[in-house]
């Protein structure tokens, strides 16, 4: 079934648009996601136009070539934009038209500058903590204390919280790997209160004949009625529902990364901060205290979930003081934080 579909967008070089559903199919086939569906189908749109709408076919490595140093030279783009658009090419040509890429040779480069990432001090993070309420104060807490990217708290779901052993589980995170990090202790009576919270509204849209939510994979056709279920509810439900345009289903979303975005922009001016925060700086924030605070740099590493500790290195100034129990770097706020109830 899926050599007859490439083989069909292969065949297909004057309809666009049926190359850009066999991108979304070959994504899709390999739960990638969707983030990187989006990604893919712009720079191939982008590859596409910028060659006068030729097909792919007609085109190879001198055409990338052009490409790249086009969106280096004349776009200005960094090094990370121009290898995002390289892989969505080299992904088009190896796995939706079956022809792959011989070595591309001759590109400018867009240079990678060697920048350090906006750190805050804990006196900073509390200030800018206490600017915000409700989820917005939830989600925060979390990138600051449990180390997660912005999209791995709000994609949690409620079998992913552990109150109990305070721990969160961090499922398909980037590179598609589940890890475990730590819930701050502080945040669970808030976070047991919303949880309660979210369990009763999933009970009345249950009784409205709605509640049903995306699983990943294809847990759906294994499990009909498991999206209906709380486990597999979102931790940070949306406000409201959507129609999917392939099922026609009714579906709940997580809230949007852009809502916790304009919410941390303006806790950061309310807050009077002087640096450029953004909800990753939470995630920087929580890798660097913690090796300030003693803990190993492989502890740091797996709580960040690092493929390479090289990775991790570029927080460390202080090595292999490891050897207790890790506990969040939230919880050391004390004063400095109050109890914020939520609205």
């Amino acid at each position: 079934m899926r050599s007859s579909s490439m083989a069909a967008c292969s065949a297909a070089p004057g309809r666009p648009g049926h190359l850009v559903s066999c991108i979304r199919a070959a994504v899709r086939a390999r739960h990638l996601a969707r983030s990187t569906e989006r990604v893919y189908v712009h720079w191939v749109r982008r590859f596409v136009l910028f060659h006068g709408k030729r097909h792919p076919l007609e085109m190879g490595e001198p055409e990338l070539n052009v490409f790249l140093t086009h969106l280096a030279v004349h776009g200005h783009v960094a090094a990370s934009t121009q290898n995002q658009a390289l892989a969505a090419i080299i992904f088009l040509y190896e796995h939706v038209l079956a022809r792959p890429l011989n070595r591309i040779e001759g590109v400018v480069r867009a240079k990678r500058p060697q920048r350090l990432p906006v750190v805050l001090t804990p006196e900073e993070a509390a200030a800018l903590l206490g600017q915000l309420k409700g989820v917005h104060l939830l989600v925060a807490m979390l990138l600051y204390g449990a180390g997660l990217r912005l999209n791995e708290a709000l994609c949690l779901r409620a079998q992913d919280v552990d109150l109990a052993k305070g721990t969160i589980v961090v499922r398909e995170a980037k590179g598609q790997k589940d890890r475990v990090t730590v819930l701050p202790a502080r945040l669970r009576p808030l976070l047991t209160r919303h949880l309660a919270e979210a369990r009763e509204r999933h009970q009345r849209e249950l009784l409205a004949g709605r509640g049903l939510v995306r699983l990943p994979s294809a847990l759906e056709r294994k499990y009909p009625r498991a999206g209906w279920e709380w486990p597999w509810q979102w931790v940070f439900p949306a406000a409201s529902w959507y129609r999917d345009r392939e099922t026609g289903g009714i579906y709940n979303h997580h809230v949007h990364e852009s809502v916790m975005q304009r919410a941390m922009r303006g806790a950061v001016m309310r807050a009077g901060l002087q640096k450029r925060a953004s909800c990753h700086t939470l995630r920087h924030s929580f890798a660097t205290h913690l090796i300030e605070m003693g803990y190993d740099i492989r502890t740091v590493q797996e709580l960040l979930g690092h493929s390479d500790v090289r990775t991790t290195m570029i927080y460390t100034h202080v090595l292999n003081r490891g050897g207790k129990a890790v506990r969040s770097p939230a919880d050391q706020l004390g004063a400095l934080l109050p109890e914020t109830p939520l609205p």
